[in-house]
């Protein structure tokens, strides 16, 4: 099975969540257009994730401890973990119909206290970071740039990843690697990280997880039998357990579930050894043309939201954003079926609800519908098919929820 083809049967399996290994992911496409991408700024550093990447950022900071850090009311929680880790207080901007951050939703005593911002570029739709640029440099604001739904492209005037005074990024959300992000600057060196490197173990069990992966999606034909084989006497010894999603988590175990344990740690050698050999051009072209075939289905469910307005053709996706209105029963069933969709509907602890903000609306509403390059046109059409007759059902009950269909 390869991301372009289907085979019989495949219709009912659950889809990869993440990009995946196989022998496509080796192939180099006609697409000559070269982007701007995150490894092409100055100074760069490869951490475990890109939650790392924010982490260590901050410490670049050098910010005295309780320090005040301006976080987005519309996030994942591994965006709020690093700021708590750093022992530093998160204070709460809201959102604007564009994704871009809502500067009037910041009261003058929270911007004077504000040491940093970490402005995100939500579902791969960059966004121009002018106005938020001007504003951090009139209150003396360090920015962070979360590029983690983006790698390649432009940000408006400039390539994404260089709006900030630091930049984080994830490898694993654009390549078939177990982990790796990225820290980066495009003004300022950034000092040694210190990581502790991990052990021969943990790198060969890297190596295993990434084929095992590849293998349960039958993506290395002619050696896909024997790998599966491996693979099942060595599953038998094991027992696998289940994290459980939840947006009722106490602070603790929402800390726990963001995984922050490798923080200070050097990334492994499958994942800085495949993110450097892959080609990109079949990432940008695969993911474009899905993002495509999710516009074309969901055309006419109405006006096209603001996020969305002229950001397909220039942008690298990493999800198709859709509001849904009658957003459990439509996720849920979605889940149920195995498709690649999740949403941001585990919110930190106190997060506010602000005049003027989207970001809540949003963490329940809005819908991410993958469209990264290991789903192919029959993979989104399936996806696009089901949404669109969930929609068109709305008496249709949304299916019991079992400990697999929780989280993202």
């Amino acid at each position: 099975m390869t991301s372009e083809t289907t085979p019989a049967g495949a219709e009912r399996a659950p889809l990869p969540l993440k990009p995946v290994l196989g022998w496509t992911s080796f192939s180099r496409t006609e697409e000559s257009l070269r982007l701007p991408s995150i490894d092409d700024i100055k100074y760069t550093v490869i951490t475990t994730s890109g939650r790392a990447a924010i982490y260590q950022a901050l410490l670049q900071l050098r910010l005295a401890p309780g320090s005040v850090v301006l976080v987005p009311t519309y996030h994942c929680p591994t965006i709020i973990a690093p700021v708590i880790l750093a022992n530093l207080e998160v204070a709460y901007f809201g959102l604007r119909p564009d994704g871009l951050p809502n500067l009037d939703t910041i009261d003058a005593a929270t911007a004077g206290q504000a040491r940093a911002m970490i402005v995100s570029h939500y579902f791969g739709l960059a966004r121009s970071l002018a106005e938020v640029r001007q504003w951090c440099d009139e209150h003396q604001v360090a920015l962070i740039e979360d590029c983690a739904h983006c790698y390649f492209g432009n940000a408006g005037e400039r390539p994404v990843g260089t709006w900030g005074d630091l930049a984080a990024a994830s490898l694993s959300k654009f390549f078939p690697v177990p982990e790796g992000g990225i820290l980066a600057s495009a003004t300022r060196p950034i000092s040694a990280l210190h990581l502790s490197p991990q052990g021969f173990k943990a790198q060969v069990k890297a190596w295993v997880d990434v084929l095992e992966l590849a293998t349960q999606y039958g993506r290395l034909a002619g050696i896909n039998w024997a790998l599966t084989g491996l693979f099942g006497i060595k599953n038998a010894f094991r027992r696998a357990s289940v994290n459980v999603g939840s947006a009722d988590l106490a602070v603790a175990d929402m800390m726990k579930s963001c995984d922050m344990e490798r923080r200070s740690r050097a990334p492994l050698t499958a994942a800085t050894t495949l993110a450097s050999s892959l080609p990109r051009g079949q990432i940008i072209a695969r993911r474009r043309r899905n993002f495509a075939i999710y516009a074309r289905h969901f055309a006419n469910l109405g006006d096209t939201p603001e996020l969305l307005r002229g950001s397909g053709e220039e942008a690298i996706p990493y999800v198709f954003p859709l509001w849904v209105e009658d957003p459990d029963r439509v996720y849920h069933a979605l889940r149920a079926q195995g498709l690649a969709v999740f949403r941001w509907d585990r919110l930190w602890p106190g997060t506010p609800q602000l005049a003027g903000d989207v970001g809540l609306s949003w963490s329940r509403h809005v819908l991410q519908l993958l469209c990264h390059q290991d789903l192919s046109a029959a993979d989104i059409n399936r996806t696009a098919l089901a949404t669109l007759n969930l929609l068109s059902n709305p008496s249709a009950p949304a299916p019991a929820v079992t400990r697999q269909h929780l989280g993202a």
